[in-house]
């Protein structure tokens, strides 16, 4: 259930750029790699001693033996490949990362004037919120202005939620500190508290017996602000009871099986109540949240949604993280294995399973494939706990689900949440994409005194899909991206890319503040991501072409970039590259609220 709030409650003000305080390429001076060992040692382009002082002694003698000159000339020529090798492969990477770097700094740059430009725009609005009695009114049973199907300003407002018991669900139950924040501009931060959650500070990475700790880059916020993770039930009760305190709010059990349109127009729904009566409720906007398993959507977006993989949930109980208040990610073998405290007492596991076919959990296949695959690759302080509570046997399984946005603009009715845009759970974005996408409509509907004008209200709606793409568009990428990235394959390009991603974020700095910052809905910046996306790239050939560049190493240092370019491309694409990257360009993005008949004593705003 997702509630909105009004709140003047001030957020902290996330920095624009992460790497502004820190050194932008670290790892250009320690490119070679010791192939043989994994490990990384300092490479400085030194030329033969004999060669620069050369320049400070005196001229060539005759005198001097032909054995003399001739080992000279050996010494010089050995320095000078070295320099070849030095300059053709290190210092064109340099120059390429320092271009990258520059074109970040600029649209940076030009992405903050926007902001300001947009924002300037909204501070010249001046409107008011009127809640009349008699506004919204359209049909029978209306008394609502909006209905939200699914989830629950200071308007009045219908929620109507299939089952208000507590959810048990194995997603949900992590929230990054970008999605926190949001949860503050909401004022419902005291949604988190009371119910045993835990924060989390980071991620800690773990690949071939070696691991790495990636903390959220917080230094420039308060020191509540971190990510939390918890029962998602005990999460979405907290907000249930929130939304149930104020008056205008009406929230009630039902399950809705159609929308009510009148000459293509959204005017309420249909639904079935907990006693079994049939009953239609109507409102000038309809917001329909019923998440992932939506039956209301197709009418409203184009859903193309994909599987590509399951999970498998369990929960340890009385063991401790390696890494205290981190999410846990092991890189295993076929795909990634993650674990993050739910409470003071319990771990949630989740194995990834590639595909949509599980082993079977009736027959006992599940718990042998968990004990035998499974169990051997996470850390050794964990597999007892991991094999206790497969004996338990609670295991809990569920499908991920990829779909972009592809809204269908309708009046009268408005996709939001799992219903809207899902995204691979691996990085945990999606109850921040959320929050974000809230704030984003709360602050659109702020200004509107009347809704009962469909058409226009649907056009000035239209800029909610504009406006939420800086963060869906980068958290979106990022899950896809990471992914497809951190899955064993047995291209060997694929994994080459994999070892320079573990060891692209080992390096610290700006190189692992970064990514995280991306991850963590701190920084969301498409370009920042791409960016970062394609460092790990080269930085992955790099190590290939160090120190000797075989024509085979050429080829798998080819095959990684155009596997890279294949992986995230694709999901660019998907999320629609002018509205990701240039989304001041949309004419949506600047659209003013609808105009609305004043009294000739107000003053009246156009656009």
């Amino acid at each position: 259930m997702l509630a909105i709030k009004c709140s003047s409650r001030p957020i902290p003000t996330t920095p624009l750029c992460p790497f502004q305080h820190h050194n932008t390429f670290p790892i250009l001076d320690r490119i070679t790699t010791n192939r043989k060992r994994g490990t990384f040692t300092t490479v400085h382009a030194q030329i033969n001693r004999r060669e620069s002082g050369r320049e400070e002694s005196k001229p060539f003698s005759s005198s001097l033996s032909p054995s003399t000159v001739t080992q000279f000339s050996t010494d010089v020529c050995n320095a000078r490949k070295k320099m070849v090798i030095v300059d053709k492969y290190i210092v064109g990477t340099f120059f390429a990362s320092l271009l990258g770097f520059f074109l970040l700094y600029v649209l940076r740059q030009k992405t903050a004037a926007e902001y300001r430009k947009r924002d300037q725009f909204q501070s010249r609005q001046h409107y008011q919120i009127r809640n009349d009695p008699t506004t919204g009114e359209c049909g029978p049973d209306s008394g609502s202005d909006v209905i939200i199907v699914g989830a629950g300003d200071g308007r009045r407002v219908r929620v109507i939620e299939r089952d208000l018991t507590e959810p048990d669900r194995i997603v949900g139950e992590l929230l990054q500190p970008g999605g926190y924040l949001k949860l503050i501009e909401l004022g419902l931060e005291d949604c988190v508290e009371e119910i045993d959650a835990q924060r989390v500070l980071g991620y800690a990475l773990f690949k071939d017996g070696k691991n790495t700790r990636l903390s959220y880059p917080l230094e420039k916020f308060h020191s509540d602000v971190s990510g939390r993770s918890f029962h998602n039930g005990r999460f979405i009760q907290r907000m249930r009871e929130k939304a149930a305190t104020l008056p205008n709010v009406h929230l009630e059990q039902g399950t809705v099986s159609s929308l009510l349109e009148e000459n293509g127009i959204v005017k309420g729904v249909q639904y079935k109540t907990k006693a079994g009566e049939e009953l239609k409720a109507y409102a000038p906007l309809t917001i329909v949240c019923d998440g992932c398993f939506s039956n209301l959507r197709r009418s409203l977006c184009k859903p193309e949604v994909e599987v590509p993989s399951c999970f498998v949930g369990l929960v340890l109980e009385n063991c401790e993280l390696p890494y205290a208040n981190h999410g846990h990610v092991i890189l295993a073998d076929p795909s990634p294995i993650l674990f993050y405290p739910i409470s003071s007492t319990e771990v949630r596991c989740l194995v990834d399973v590639p595909g949509q076919k599980l082993p079977s959990l009736a027959s006992g296949e599940m718990a042998n494939y968990l004990k035998t695959m499974v169990a051997p690759q996470i850390p050794p302080e964990l597999q007892d706990a991991f094999i206790a509570a497969i004996d338990k046997g609670n295991i809990r399984t569920m499908p991920n689900r990829s779909m972009p946005a592809a809204p269908c603009p309708t009046p009268g009715a408005l996709l939001m949440g799992d219903a809207f845009n899902m995204r691979h759970p691996l990085t945990g974005g999606g109850m921040t994409v959320a929050l974000s996408d809230i704030v984003v409509l709360r602050n659109l509907l702020k200004p509107l005194h009347d809704m009962t004008d469909a058409d226009s209200l649907c056009r000035y709606l239209e800029s909610f899909y504009t406006l939420r793409k800086p963060v869906a568009s980068t958290i979106n990428t990022l899950a896809g991206a990471l992914y497809k990235v951190f899955c064993a394959s047995p291209d060997q390009a694929r994994n080459e890319m994999r070892q320079a991603c573990f060891d692209y974020l080992s390096l610290g700095g700006a190189c692992s503040t970064g990514p995280v910052a991306l991850l963590s809905g701190l920084n969301p910046r498409p370009l920042s991501l791409v960016l970062h996306f394609f460092a790990v790239a080269i930085y992955g050939v790099g190590r290939l072409l160090v120190p000797f560049p075989s024509p085979k190493r050429l080829w798998i240092g080819a095959r990684l970039i155009s596997g890279a370019s294949g992986i995230i491309f694709p999901i660019i694409k998907a999320e629609g590259i002018r509205q990701m990257f240039f989304p001041a360009t949309m004419p949506a993005y600047y659209r003013a609220p609808p105009v609305e008949e004043v009294s000739d004593s107000a003053p009246q705003e156009s656009k």
